[in-house]
């Protein structure tokens, strides 16, 4: 396995997403899932990523479990921010100072580990500025607890303001063929303060495989059965854009999946693509999209395929849309 730098912080070319482990994909599977845990590390493949709320809290213990006797093998990414009630309910984010402090300890205890090495803002508080929430997170870095800082769907301004208060190492947000919103403004940002970009959902959530054809093929529990770009008119739309990454996929010699992770590797050396996955085979696929190279002629007609904007319908629901690229309130002035 190939690595990256994301900022100062070294990881896997291709990191692994541990969401779908838990919840919003289906049905779970702790023991498959520990396992592929394991092979990812064997392969290389040693950048995780979570977050409290998966699961609401089970993720955090089950990577935990994983790699109780390897810590010293990965490079672990949780987040804070977004709150839910034991029952799963959403009621908000919180990026106030205390709730910063309480919610590491709690990710430390569940994860089991004595640092964190790269903990995220999952989402922006709008009632909290991002000096306060991130002045708190620079504390958790002198406490130890934390390596590195990272960002998840803050607006551009607030990347700005957030790097001046401590050095942001990351930035996560959906970036793929049918996602490419982070090239409006978000990429070139994270450039200019050599901030490293993150890619979540590199295979459009699991549509770009071509292994969906109606909303009937998710499980009842699956979020994506109610998402806007797996419904109605637009599933049809987007139907006809994934089955240009399958002809494409199969003039290159390679999967879907391989030919859509290319792609997102071939943008530029600061993006890392956590492709997520609770199976050993779609691991195993995953990686190795690192030895696919695409030549300038396959990306211009990739390009011309999927241009930014081909995707058909929003990339969340209502009220998950008012959540993301959030700019932070201005921190008051004290006379």
């Amino acid at each position: 396995m190939q690595e990256r730098n994301l900022g100062e912080l070294r990881v896997s070319a291709i990191g692994l997403g541990c969401m779908g482990m838990s919840e919003f994909y289906g049905s779970r599977d702790d023991d498959e899932s520990i396992r592929t845990i394991h092979r990812s590390i064997e392969l290389g493949c040693t950048f995780l990523d979570t977050a409290d709320i998966y699961g609401i809290g089970h993720n955090e213990e089950l990577v935990g479990q994983a790699i109780k006797s390897q810590r010293d093998k990965v490079v672990l990414a949780t987040k804070f921010g977004n709150v839910r009630t034991p029952e799963g309910a959403f009621t908000g984010v919180d990026g106030s100072p205390e709730y910063v402090r309480s919610a590491c300890d709690a990710s430390l205890k569940r994860l089991g580990v004595d640092t964190i090495d790269l903990y995220y803002q999952h989402r922006v508080d709008e009632s909290v500025p991002i000096e306060d929430t991130v002045g708190a997170m620079a504390e958790l870095v002198k406490a130890g607890k934390v390596r590195y800082l990272g960002l998840s769907e803050a607006g551009p301004e607030t990347v700005r303001r957030a790097h001046k208060t401590h050095n942001i190492t990351a930035y996560q947000g959906e970036y793929s063929l049918w996602t490419r919103d982070p090239e409006d403004s978000i990429l070139s940002v994270c450039r200019e303060l050599g901030i490293g970009f993150v890619a979540y959902s590199p295979l459009g959530r699991g549509f770009l495989t071509g292994a969906f054809r109606s909303s009937q093929d998710f499980e009842d529990t699956d979020f994506r059965k109610n998402h806007p770009r797996f419904q109605g008119d637009n599933l049809e739309r987007n139907q006809r854009l994934a089955e240009h990454v399958q002809q494409l996929a199969a003039k290159k010699g390679c999967t879907p999946a391989q030919l859509s992770l290319a792609w997102v590797l071939a943008q530029d050396e600061d993006i890392v693509p956590i492709p997520g996955t609770k199976r050993i085979k779609y691991l195993e696929e995953n990686l190795q999209a690192i030895s696919i190279k695409l030549s300038q002629q396959e990306l211009d007609t990739i390009n011309r395929l999927f241009p930014p904007g081909a995707a058909s319908g929003a990339r969340y629901a209502e009220g998950a849309m008012r959540r993301v690229m959030v700019e932070a309130p201005a921190k008051r002035r004290t006379a």
